[in-house]
């Protein structure tokens, strides 16, 4: 069984093949990065390292030719772009004769106000579409989202949000990638939605847990949309960026992220990493 990641060489990606290697041979593992030279360390452990670029549709139908199972990694970049570039990879895999496809998509993704969401909404209808079987991994957050929060509390800001109470079910990054992990060296997972959430918590919460990692008390100060940008703004972050960001506070504060979910500690196999443990290695980079 031949296994390939695309990716693999990001943040996500990148423990998706450390968790693959510490139970399967590098034999079965490939991986499809844009640029190979920064996937040499993989290579010098027997990974298959192919080049694969998802602008370029005739180099990614090369990359997954004879792969039987494929995690599909969303890319980064506007929506038009990401959506573009999701279907030139389910139209690959087709062309490759794929026979299975994990993808990396977004909690409760038919019907999430994220703007994001609409990326994951079309890839999933792709991937359907194709005929290939399928399991989509709906992530909720990240909690290396709030890496900038925890950051700018060390230097004596206060936590800023505009999400009221509303509840979102981070987990890390590393939590999400042997999911991913144990899906695509699995079996009997074609064609299941699994909606990967933590434990519910509001701002407040999280930031009282980054508190206590801390050892000092954080103020969390909540705010309406047109503060958060002002705050944002006087960050240094562009104003694209900013307003990224306002929509995503606003499409929290709708709950666009509160889905309450156990199927992420049951891939794991065990209970989801403490969110501490997750700020204590945020903190120490």
């Amino acid at each position: 069984m031949k296994m390939l990641v695309t990716g693999a060489t990001g943040h996500l990606g990148s423990l998706v093949v450390e968790a693959l290697l510490r139970t399967n041979t590098a034999a079965d593992l490939a991986v499809s990065v844009r640029s190979p030279e920064k996937a040499e360390a993989l290579r010098s452990q027997g990974v298959d390292v192919r080049q694969g670029d998802f602008d370029q549709p005739e180099t990614l139908a090369k990359a997954f030719a004879g792969v039987d199972r494929l995690l599909l990694i969303s890319t980064d970049g506007d929506n038009e772009t990401r959506i573009r570039q999701h279907q030139n990879a389910v139209h690959a895999a087709k062309q490759a004769g794929v026979g299975f496809i994990a993808y990396t998509s977004v909690v409760n993704a038919e019907h999430n106000p994220l703007s994001l969401a609409e990326v994951h909404r079309k890839t999933e209808q792709a991937i359907r579409e194709s005929g290939i079987p399928y399991t989509f991994l709906r992530n909720n957050w990240y909690l290396e989202n709030e890496a900038g929060s925890a950051q700018a509390v060390i230097h004596g800001a206060p936590w800023v949000h505009a999400t009221n109470d509303s509840q979102v079910g981070w987990a890390t990054r590393r939590d999400y990638a042997e999911a991913a992990a144990a899906v695509l060296a699995g079996e009997g997972h074609e064609n299941k939605v699994y909606e990967l959430s933590g434990k519910l918590r509001t701002q407040a919460e999280l930031a009282a847990i980054a508190g206590e990692v801390l050892g000092q008390e954080v103020h969390v100060q909540n705010v309406d949309d047109a503060a958060y940008a002002d705050i944002m703004k006087g960050a240094g972050l562009p104003d694209f960026v900013v307003s990224m960001l306002v929509d995503m506070q606003a499409a929290i504060r709708q709950g666009a992220l509160a889905v309450e979910s156990d199927a992420l500690e049951t891939l794991l196999g065990r209970p989801a990493q403490p969110l501490s443990e997750g700020f204590k290695a945020i903190l120490a980079k």
